[in-house]
């Protein structure tokens, strides 16, 4: 029997996506968001709809169990302990809780399909949980740090809140050596452009790779062993055809690594980017195509 659910996202979605995304019951609300709605026969259904939110770009913000088949509660109290899942998501109030938004949107990643933990050589790489927020914080607001990313510094339960969100999460691996998390990454499976008659032949064929260590892990060899195994999953795992990474031009440290890699420079773009210093600086853009790597 059909389960009924609400997707809320953030924004309000065009309704031509209604279609798109199994002829979902599409209502804007006044508070700027959409929620999406409709009987789901199964799982498969509900990762379906989880990858189109994906694909369309749109903040995943919630997800409730309007109804649900006769037996689910029965089901559902039988099981003991483990993490939330897709197939007994957390709720609190009716909406998924911070966990259970957390393992709703990875159900509607390529990332979810893989085997994990993943081992190199003195690396383990997994995908990240909320309580991995604090060990993450710890380096991130470090200004040798900070300064290169995207976010500001912010205080700890700013951050707790941000790295759980779950259009981050859900792309977020973390990085440990000998049990500890000394770095975290960003795989991102995107759609590459493609002319309107071969647009689908294009979908979730490129990825975006990002990075970043913990300084006191710096210059041995963690960064690199970290990223090759993210081009292998890309490569070997995904069928990914073309992984990309970008940098601040003055981050010589990243784009280093990324020609450590194999990757090639293809974008420099000049004065494009505002760092919070108020300076406008420069773009790399770097690219490894499946054809000029290696795959395991």
């Amino acid at each position: 029997m059909a389960a009924t659910y609400e997707f809320q996202v953030a924004g309000h979605l065009d309704e031509h996506w209604s279609g798109r995304l199994g002829g979902l019951e599409l209502r804007h609300d006044g508070d700027g968001t959409s929620v999406l709605s409709g009987a789901l026969a199964d799982q498969s259904q509900l990762h379906g709809v989880l990858a189109g939110l994906r694909d369309v770009g749109a903040p995943l913000l919630a997800v409730r169990m309007v109804s649900e088949p006769a037996g689910a509660k029965d089901s559902r109290a039988a099981s003991v302990g483990g993490a939330p899942s897709i197939d007994s998501p957390v709720f609190v109030d009716g909406a998924v809780s911070v966990d259970g938004a957390a393992a709703v949107a990875a159900a509607g990643t390529p990332l979810t399909g893989l085997s994990w933990p993943k081992q190199t050589e003195r690396l383990t790489l997994r995908p990240a949980r909320p309580e991995d927020a604090d060990a993450v914080w710890a380096f991130r607001h470090l200004d040798s740090v900070c300064q290169w990313q995207s976010d500001g510094p912010m205080a700890i339960e700013a951050f707790r809140a941000r790295f759980a969100e779950a259009d981050r999460i859900a792309v977020t691996l973390v990085v440990e050596h000998d049990g500890e998390v000394i770095g975290d990454l960003m795989l991102r499976v995107e759609d590459a452009w493609g002319q309107t008659d071969v647009v689908d032949d294009a979908r979730g064929t490129q990825a975006e790779l990002a990075w970043t260590l913990h300084p006191a892990y710096e210059g041995k060899g963690f960064g690199t062993e970290a990223v090759r195994a993210m081009i292998r999953i890309c490569l070997s795992e995904l069928g990914i055809r073309r992984i990309v990474a970008f940098s601040f031009a003055d981050n010589e440290r990243s784009w280093r690594l990324m020609e450590r890699v194999g990757m090639r420079r293809e974008l420099h773009a000049v004065a494009d980017a505002l760092h919070r210093s108020g300076e406008w600086l420069d773009t790399y853009g770097y690219a490894l195509l499946r054809d000029d790597a290696a795959v395991d």
